[in-house]
């Protein structure tokens, strides 16, 4: 290989780069909460009961949990932009066939089974292709951009095929969604180059960039145990803030209201810890968030409705950061080349534990009561802050 050929993928700017991974990441996360607005419409449609609407969403979901590591691994031979860019059209053949395909329950199901394959690739590769671009100024606050882009794709995408649905029919508004994104995924191809991330240009980029990233075996472990209950605490808290606040009296539009208040604290949370954790670093902002998290959530217990809500986006911001300065940490503890595999298995992780969290925890409601399990849900938050101590001394080598 030659000098020039070694330095190429470095020619790819980095805001260029974390734009493309922005507008992919902001397209998958629409196209995963878009199914909320669609099982109404799914259970009127096939007479569908609620079990099978959980397994649609299952089907969707389980994919793209299973086969990220799988995606890291194509991502090595073949480049993650071109396997992103193949996901993104892969998710989108999913919704184009379920919008003009006249798709019975069967075909609907295998739909979003390919759907959440396509999507697997888009967390580990967009992560990796974002860090690698940033690795020596600002990857943490590059991912927690990053981050944040796919909150603004969950709040989007169902608001506007929502709109959509009362102009025309739900299968035109669900083919609409899938060619904006063989449009997305057509823009991964002809903005960044096909072999970006292959095992070839990284090995060059390894040559250029400084690799002396720790490989203990220790400190990733270690970063992922603190996403894994991380994750768990924000969907358990999740699963049973309707019922917290139905006990405090809420109906369903004080219900609604209060979860556009948290998504809406959660989405300014993950670009704003993201920045806050390069000027802090991991150990004090996760200790800042977590420790904001569970004062929250036990605030919840004590408050009466009004002043609960008034908390919602300040617990948003808490319950949704720490995420952003995780994501932005894996870069510091892999060495170049396994960034795919590495983000790969975290996202495998904290994706994994968010499915199996509120099934967890409602053993531990229907035990002791929502109110009661909530206090659990925060000292277990509170659990992320001695793992993120023993964190600390490994960050401290990679600085």
């Amino acid at each position: 290989m030659s000098a020039a050929e070694a330095t190429a993928p470095l020619r790819v700017g980095p805001r260029k780069v974390l734009a493309v991974a922005c507008g992919a990441h902001a397209l998958h996360d629409g196209y995963t909460d878009l199914i909320y607005v669609l099982l109404p419409i799914w259970q009127t449609e096939f007479a569908l009961s609620y079990a099978a609407l959980g397994i649609l969403r299952m089907l969707y979901t389980g994919a793209m949990a299973s086969l990220q590591m799988p995606a890291s691994i194509l991502a090595r031979r073949w480049g993650g932009a071109f396997v992103l860019a193949s996901g993104t059209m892969l998710a989108a053949c999913a919704y184009l066939t379920i919008g003009f395909g006249g798709a019975g329950f069967t075909l609907l199901a295998a739909a979003l089974l390919v759907g959440g394959a396509g999507s697997a690739t888009q967390h580990p590769l967009a992560s990796a292709l974002v860090s690698r671009a940033f690795d020596e100024h600002g990857a943490r606050a590059a991912l927690g951009t990053y981050n944040f882009s796919g909150d603004l794709g969950k709040m989007a995408i169902p608001a506007g095929v929502a709109w959509l649905l009362v102009v025309m029919p739900w299968r035109h508004a669900v083919g609409i969604v899938g060619a904006l994104g063989i449009l997305v995924g057509v823009a991964v191809l002809v903005l960044l180059p096909r072999d970006l991330g292959s095992a070839r240009n990284v090995a060059a980029q390894v040559k250029i960039v400084a690799a002396s990233k720790p490989r203990g075996r220790i400190a990733f472990p270690l970063l992922l145990s603190i996403g894994v209950l991380d994750s768990g605490t924000r969907m358990g808290f999740l699963a049973f803030l309707p019922f917290v606040l139905k006990d405090k009296g809420a109906g369903f539009e004080g219900i609604g209201l209060a979860l556009t208040l948290i998504f809406a604290g959660g989405a300014l949370g993950k670009l704003a810890c993201g920045l806050l954790g390069e000027r802090l670093g991991v150990l004090l902002t996760v200790i800042l968030t977590e420790g904001a998290t569970a004062l929250g959530i036990l605030a919840m217990h004590w408050l009466p409705l009004i002043p609960s809500l008034a908390c919602l986006p300040l617990i948003g911001l808490a319950l949704n950061g720490t995420s952003s300065v995780l994501y932005g940490t894996v870069p510091e503890l892999v060495a170049t080349e396994q960034r795919e595999k590495a983000f790969g298995l975290f996202y495998t992780g904290t994706i994994g534990a968010g499915a199996v969290a509120p099934f967890l925890y409602g053993m531990v409601g229907d035990a002791m009561g929502p109110i009661n399990a909530i206090i659990v849900v925060a000292a277990v938050c509170l659990a992320t802050v001695p793992l993120a101590v023993a964190l600390n001394p490994w960050l401290r080598q990679a600085t």
